[in-house]
């Protein structure tokens, strides 16, 4: 008796253990199988308790009136699915009428609490279906990365989602995005996986940093072209304006309008033509965006308004010439100036990183999801990376990108530089590397001879 007692201590104090160190291996190992007996052995009451059932049918009590049988129970959502998952449990459930996808969402928090389940997160299906998406454990605590994705032609995982499912940047659902944070908030991190993840495919990257390039040219091989100050970031702009106008002109030689040609095949953006005809996609990497809106002469002045032009008229018009941009900055207000709100307005995705006050988390939420604007300025100084990822219809996601070091993103992007396409328009800004790390490189447009 005792030796079966110290070895159920023994046995307790490694699942504790186990559980706080290695809390993914808990959940595979012990903690999914009792989360699945909790949910069906609880789910009627718990149903009740949180006020997601509805009174029996009227016949149901007529039948039961007249048998003389008890009163039937109220009923409960159906289970249609329980499927577990490395992160939780995935319950798919049928509404019974009358009940709403609203209501479910709504008894969300309460739900956590009666399974025991770190969180629960709802969303509807189709009509009278919701799914509930259950964490057994803080997945954003220590990030790790399905070692399956699903990542499709202009669609990188960049992140995991609080829910435990992988956050995708989607470039033809949502063209241009906005991503905003504090310094030391994880900004860099993310822009790093973003590239990592657009290294293999076939895309170009234009980049501007006007940090005199310390954040990106060290990824330089993977990129067409690179603007490491405002001056030559205006010429990489009036480049890429000249290039959609040219993608433009492509398009309208080969829309094939004529009355023999099914609709279907009709070309309105670089992804109907060809594949032979398909002019590579490009996607604009902004890096600290208020540098090339900040002016203080009147020369100064007239290139900001010349850069905030062009890159609106990027942001309307670049869809469907395959131009994407990728705007990252501390603070993108009014404050910047004239054109910025117009900006703004065309940057679907938005991202937020730890900000510094509310003024700047309404910047990037107040007009699309004003309840994020809460959860941005809670996050927690040392959760660095930790973000909120929405876009205009209003929903958010709290997301994480895995650390990934300046190390390795160069690595990735020098694997891959075989892929980097040179494209005409940006010849003259194509990075010119230095084969000694210790010569000072420019990255200023190249004469003639160079490119």
């Amino acid at each position: 008796m005792t030796v079966y007692a110290v070895s159920l201590v023994l046995v307790a104090a490694a699942v504790g253990l186990l559980r706080w160190w290695r809390p993914a291996w808990y959940w595979l190992t012990f903690g999914v199988t009792l989360a699945v007996v909790r949910v069906l052995v609880r789910y009627r009451s718990v149903m009740d308790a949180c006020g997601l059932t509805v009174p029996p049918a009227r016949w149901r009590l007529a039948l039961a009136r007249a048998t003389n049988r008890p009163i039937p129970e109220p009923r409960s959502p159906r289970i249609l699915r329980m499927r577990p998952t490395r992160t939780g449990l995935v319950l798919r459930l049928k509404l019974r009428p009358g009940q709403d996808a609203f209501d479910v969402a709504a008894a969300s928090d309460r739900l956590r609490h009666s399974f025991s389940m770190y969180g629960v997160a709802s969303r509807e299906v189709r009509s009278g279906v919701v799914e509930l998406r259950m964490t057994g454990y803080d997945v954003l605590k220590r990030v790790w990365m399905p070692a399956e994705t699903d990542p499709r032609p202009m669609r990188v995982p960049v992140a995991l989602r609080q829910d435990g499912s992988v956050h995708y940047r989607d470039y033809r659902a949502i063209p241009h995005a906005l991503t905003l944070g504090a310094t030391e908030s994880g900004k860099s991190v993310y822009q790093r996986n973003l590239v990592a993840g657009l290294a293999p495919m076939d895309v170009a990257l234009v980049g501007i940093d006007c940090k005199q390039g310390v954040e990106l040219y060290p990824l330089a091989r993977r990129f067409s072209a690179l603007a490491d100050d405002a001056d030559t970031a205006a010429e990489v702009l009036d480049a890429l304006v000249s290039r959609m106008e040219g993608v433009y002109q492509l398009i309208r030689s080969q829309q094939r309008i004529t009355s023999d040609v099914p609709d279907a095949e009709i070309a309105a953006d670089i992804w109907d033509l060809p594949d032979d005809l398909r002019p590579v996609p490009v996607v604009v990497l902004v890096d600290e965006v208020a540098e090339l809106a900040l002016y203080a002469s009147k020369d100064e002045e007239k290139r900001r308004d010349r850069i905030i032009t062009a890159l609106v008229r990027l942001a309307q018009l670049g869809r469907a010439a395959g131009i994407y941009l990728e705007i990252c900055g501390q603070r993108f207000g009014s404050e910047l100036g004239k054109g910025i709100t117009m900006l703004r307005a065309q940057l679907t995705g938005r991202t937020a990183h730890r900000v510094n006050d509310e003024t700047s988390a309404n910047m990037a939420f107040g007009d699309i999801a004003p309840d994020a604007v809460l959860a941005a300025i809670q996050i927690p100084a040392e959760m660095r990376g930790l973000a909120i990822a929405g876009d205009s219809s209003g929903g958010w996601h709290r997301i994480r990108a895995p650390h990934t070091s300046l190390r390795q993103a160069v690595n990735i992007c020098n694997r891959y530089a075989d892929r980097t396409p040179a494209l005409p328009e940006l010849a003259a800004f194509r990075p010119v590397l230095s084969a000694s790390a210790a010569a000072p490189v420019s990255l200023a447009k190249a004469s003639s001879a160079t490119a």
